[in-house]
Formats: C-alpha cells, structure tokens, sequence
C-alpha cells in the first residue's frame, strides 16, 4: 500500500500544474484507485487550503489543545470513509483503512501541508464489472480528483472511465480474465488508466 501511495503521489506530480495547484478557499481531494483480480486498493491526498485550513484542522482536533494525536488522526480517517460510497456492481464494499499519515498543524496553516489515508476492498470475483465512487466528505468546500492506474494484474482490463463534472463521482467498467487483448496496456507504459480530466 505505501509503493501504492508513493507512485500515486509522484504520478500526480508529473503532471500539468492545474493538477496540483488550487486555490487558497479550497480543500482538494485527490484519489487513486489500483485495481487488482480480488480486490481494491485506493490512496488519498487532502490538501486544504490556507483559507479553509483552520475548519479542517477544528474538526480534527477535537480537543483543541493544537496537537493531532494518534486517536485523533485516526478518527478523522474513519470520517472520511465514511463520507466514501464504494460500490461493485451496486453492492457496496467495505472500506478497510489501511494507513494514515498527517502533517503537523503549523504545516496545515501554511498551505503546505497534506493528509494522507489509503483504504482496501475486497471484489470476489467475476468477469465484466463496474465500479462506482462518490464522494461527500466537505462538499461546500472541495474540489475532487479521481482516477485509476493502469492494473498491474494481467488478469484486469480496463473497458472505460467517466466522471461527473467535479468529479464527486466516478465509474470505472473493467474486465477480469479477459480472454481477447489488452485495452490498456501498451509497452513501457504503467501510470494512468486514460486520461486525467481536471474539473477545476
């Protein structure tokens, strides 16, 4: 999950500065989904801006006393997921959280800050399937940013992807043990599923 997290974060710095950049009344949430034959894993990035940080930071630190602890972290993590709706051919799926990583609060004031979480599925099996994703977490306040990597299980294809237009919402249709050629693949390549469309 950590090289899942590591390789998202370096994709999504390589690409145009849009991407990344948003603005300072804004909490930007970004999300990779890895797609495997028995399950999902996904990575997410909260970045809120300095205009929206001190909310963010409120609703974490529930004690106020300006310290993030552990319990505290990790129950911000679980209200994010909980704001999550993952679906598997309309049967929803248990998100398990997998990791937390938080920045200081000083780091959080300043805009420099980002929140890290990765969470897994499991998918069972079957041959054509289509994933949902929405998110609710802070709708007043976010931009959203979804998307997936190219599977790096031969055994899953993707078909095709479409988002809503901020990207609160996201399908992904994709095939297990296809019996005719890759879509996707193609020789030297490993980063994104398709193209990344912004909705900024």
């Amino acid at each position: 999950m950590k090289k899942l997290l590591g390789t998202a974060v370096v994709l999504l710095t390589l690409l145009p500065s849009p991407a990344v950049a948003h603005r300072l009344d804004e909490y930007l949430q970004a999300t990779i989904f890895s797609i495997d034959a028995d399950r999902i894993d996904a990575s997410m990035r909260l970045v809120p801006g300095v205009a929206v940080a001190p909310a963010i930071i409120a609703s974490i630190d529930t004690d106020g006393d300006g310290v993030l602890s552990p319990a505290e972290q990790r129950a911000y993590a679980q209200r994010v997921l909980h704001d999550l709706a993952l679906k598997l051919d309309d049967r929803p799926l248990t998100l398990q959280l997998s990791s937390v990583n938080f920045p200081s609060i000083d780091q959080m004031k300043q805009g420099l800050g980002e929140i890290q979480l990765s969470f897994t599925a499991s998918t069972g099996s079957g041959a054509h399937r289509t994933l949902t994703f929405e998110n609710r977490h802070w709708p007043s306040i976010s931009v959203y940013l979804v998307n997936s990597l190219v599977p790096q299980d031969e055994k899953v294809q993707i078909a095709q992807q479409s988002r809503n237009e901020n990207q609160s919402f996201y399908q992904l249709d994709f095939v297990q043990d296809p019996a005719g050629p890759r879509l996707n693949r193609f020789p030297g390549f490993s980063g994104f599923a398709g193209a990344y469309r912004l909705g900024l």
